[in-house]
């Protein structure tokens, strides 16, 4: 795609301004950096606070939100007010056609949906398709997102909203941030404490200038957040999951509802729920190698024997942990932690072993 036919988040201009390094992503140009470089907006955000720019993501209400179950096996209906909740979006195979954040605001019928950028207008579809004369999809190109992560985003942020600190992790409210009105969740893709924020377009550029203007505030770019992701032991959808991919091999059995694993009313569930007990064939898992260089996706895994066993999905060097760390798929008797595996790197095996995910651990604000 030439940069002319790349669409524009409403903060293009501010990212040029901030000097953000721009690259194609997601049909999209978005900055992967700025000049303060990945490394430090990564570690910035482990300890302070970053603002990223996601309005590339899709963002969507739908009406007669239960309706959802047809085709994902979250609990859409037993989802209260206030509250946001992880789903995946099933094809009738069973596999991932992506995952989303589905959100029930208090007082209001319609769900809000927001789903990854790449795949955001097949996801509408599919969801108008299959949800047809059952409840109706409105997508909203109209609205910006912003995130705010790290351990004083709630700091910052309180001093836009008044009372915006005491939400805790997953719950989800309308507030006015910056004096613009704003649907504010407590979530993020850093495994940071932090906030999603979804905006008006017009009111993008003033809101994220109010809080790029708090001196806790640095402007983080693709390259951090997906280090920060990495680190987290996170999925990325079209690397770590697609539609190749069942839930119970990606370790994704938690977003199944309990109640749904009990009625087997959602796509494929026969199939799933066999594998549920009866396991499967590989499973997702974390790797550490035992030297400093990072093995990229699509690295092979190989037994101690030099057997292919499996592949990287997402790699890279891990800035907090200083050292490379991986996510992969492996057969599932290599799945276990602590199992001793090599990686073959430009023709040589890299010894590593299966690591407990997340690598740095989770620092959510959650309810006590």
């Amino acid at each position: 795609m030439t940069d002319s036919a790349l669409r524009k988040t409403p903060l293009h201009a501010l990212h040029l301004e901030l000097g953000g390094k721009m690259v194609p992503f997601a049909g999209y140009e978005m900055p992967v950096q700025y000049p303060a470089g990945v490394l430090k907006e990564h570690l910035h955000t482990r300890e302070k606070a970053g603002l990223f720019d996601v309005s590339h993501m899709g963002q969507a209400f739908l009406s007669q939100g239960g309706a959802l179950e047809r085709v994902t096996p979250a609990d859409v209906k037993g989802l209260k007010e206030g509250m946001q909740r992880y789903g995946l979006l099933l094809n009738d195979e069973g596999t991932i056609k992506d995952d989303f954040m589905f959100s029930h605001l208090a007082g209001e019928s319609d769900l809000y949906l927001v789903v990854n950028a790449g795949t955001k207008e097949g996801d509408f579809a599919y969801i108008a398709e299959k949800l047809k004369g059952a409840a109706t999809l409105t997508p909203r190109p109209d609205r910006a997102l912003l995130a705010l992560q790290g351990p004083m985003a709630g700091a910052v942020l309180e001093r836009h909203s008044p009372g915006i600190d005491k939400l805790t992790f997953m719950k989800v409210v309308r507030a006015t941030i910056a004096g613009a009105p704003a649907i504010v969740s407590r979530s993020g893709y850093t495994g940071e404490d932090g906030f999603e924020i979804s905006i008006e377009a017009k009111d993008a550029e003033r809101v994220a200038r109010a809080l790029l203007g708090e001196p806790e505030v640095l402007p983080t770019g693709l390259g951090a957040r997906d280090s920060l992701r990495l680190e987290a032991g996170l999925c990325l959808y079209s690397h770590d999951i697609d539609e190749t991919t069942e839930p119970v091999e990606a370790n994704l059995v938690w977003s199944i509802g309990k109640r749904r694993k009990m009625d087997k009313d959602f796509p494929a569930a026969e199939k799933i729920m066999d594998r549920v007990l009866n396991g499967t064939a590989r499973k997702r898992v974390g790797i550490r190698t035992e030297g400093k260089a990072p093995a990229r996706d699509g690295t092979e895994i190989a037994d101690k024997s030099g057997r292919i066993i499996g592949q990287i999905t997402s790699g890279g060097f891990g800035p907090s942990l200083g050292a490379p760390v991986a996510m992969g798929y492996v057969e599932s008797a290599f799945a276990g932690d602590g199992s001793e595996i090599d990686l073959i790197v430009r023709g040589k095996p890299m010894p590593a072993r299966v690591a407990p995910m997340p690598f740095v651990p989770h620092r959510y604000k959650r309810a006590t």
